[in-house]
């Protein structure tokens, strides 16, 4: 639950807007856990739908959502989830590409936003999968990137509504504070700590790569904040009881996913990514 649909400081959420939220985590987390430990066809599924969903919602966003357009999206991120599980990430690239171009003549005068919203939908589809696929510290790279953006949302949470204070960015997200920002930054250090204490990587690399995820997390949730107030759009939908929809919930997720596994591309490869975020 991200501080920026807290409510202002000195105010209570409605209860029932609360209990919502607690109950549509304690569903959606072990149900993400396990599909992300099974990994391989069942975590591929998962994030190719997601995916799909998060380019529909974002061209609703826009206001772009035509039939032919979301269509369109629908098969070639379905294809490219398919490529990729199957391992052959090239095709998926390509398949990707070709369709992008696609999908951008199709949407015509808003081509800027449907493109945008493709490569969104297409980076945290790749960047999920792949950092799942490395099989020997996948799941604890992919299980270290959800609880790093968990813990900033959760921690950003109680933060600003416990601590109040000056705004981060009032034009862009008018709850969002300061006090919220660095609560969920510390929140996320305690991640690393815990991965470190379990032998999981180095205790100072996995602290710097955490700080890291925790800042772009926050970002990403700036980022979908300012689109949707660009169109004058509070919530994305309302598929997730108490969050909205999947760009309200996984707007952190996503760009600390993509981030995480550049981090580790660079240093260990395509095929070993999750070694190369969290072996130091």
């Amino acid at each position: 639950m991200s501080e920026s649909d807290a409510a202002p400081a000195g105010t209570k959420p409605a209860p029932s807007n609360l209990v919502m939220r607690v109950l549509a985590g304690l569903v959606l987390a072990p149900v993400t856990i396990a599909l992300a430990y099974a990994g391989g066809w069942l975590w591929a599924l998962l994030v190719t739908l997601i995916s799909i969903g998060l380019f529909a919602e974002w061209l609703m966003v826009v206001g772009a959502g035509s039939t032919a357009l979301t269509g369109a999206g629908t098969l070639v991120l379905a294809m490219m989830g398919l490529c990729v599980a199957a391992g052959a990430l090239k095709t998926a690239v390509v398949v990707g590409c070709v369709g992008g171009a696609i999908i951008t003549l199709i949407a015509r005068g808003k081509f800027m936003w449907a493109a945008t919203g493709f490569a969104y939908a297409a980076a945290a589809l790749l960047a999920s999968i792949l950092l799942r696929k490395d099989l020997v510290n996948g799941f604890a790279a992919l299980m270290f990137v959800l609880l790093v953006v968990w813990a900033t949302d959760i921690g950003g949470y109680f933060a600003g509504r416990g601590i109040g204070g000056p705004k981060l960015w009032p034009r862009v997200s008018p709850k969002k504070t300061w006090a919220g920002a660095f609560g969920g930054f510390v929140a996320s250090l305690a991640v690393a700590s815990g991965f470190a204490a379990f032998g999981i990587g180095k205790a100072i690399p996995l602290l710097l790569v955490s700080a890291v995820l925790s800042v772009v997390s926050q970002a990403g949730d700036l980022f979908e904040s300012a689109v949707k107030r660009r169109f004058g759009v509070k919530d994305s939908s309302h598929l997730i009881p108490g969050h909205g929809g999947l760009l309200d919930r996984l707007d952190g997720f996503v760009a600390a996913i993509l981030v995480a596994w550049i981090i580790g591309f660079l240093r260990h490869g395509v095929h070993s990514a999750g070694s190369g975020l969290v072996v130091w």
